[in-house]
């Protein structure tokens, strides 16, 4: 049974920062693209951030220079450090693990920054 768990979303003030985790079980995680999404209220999801099997990492352009992505292997997990954080940062965060067709998800956590 495949499993994707987000924790660390929050309220948090303009400027501040969060670190969201997301475990993974069912997975053979080393091979897996990870991905972090986003949904703003009354908007689509949209890919924030991914890291590669080999460790390659892509970012939206409104978070470059503000978030970072890492995974450990080991601990068969996912991160996404947000500094700067900002009031359109705010939606649900979404991690998800693809390979090849397949593509799992987690049930998000939310993430609502104040101005």
């Amino acid at each position: 049974q495949v499993q994707l768990v987000e924790s660390g979303g929050g309220l948090v003030q303009a400027g501040g920062s969060l670190r969201l985790s997301c475990t993974t079980s069912g997975i053979s995680f080393s091979g897996y693209i990870m991905d972090w999404y986003r949904q703003a209220p009354g908007r689509q999801r949209e890919l924030v951030a991914r890291i590669t099997v080999d460790g390659s990492r892509n970012y939206m352009d409104s978070v470059k220079g503000r978030f970072t992505i890492s995974r450990d292997n080991n601990q068969k997990k996912v991160d996404l450090q947000m500094n700067s954080l900002k009031p359109e940062d705010t939606g649900v965060y979404y991690c998800a693990a693809r390979y090849d067709r397949y593509v799992y998800w987690g049930q998000g956590t939310q993430v609502t920054v104040s101005s």
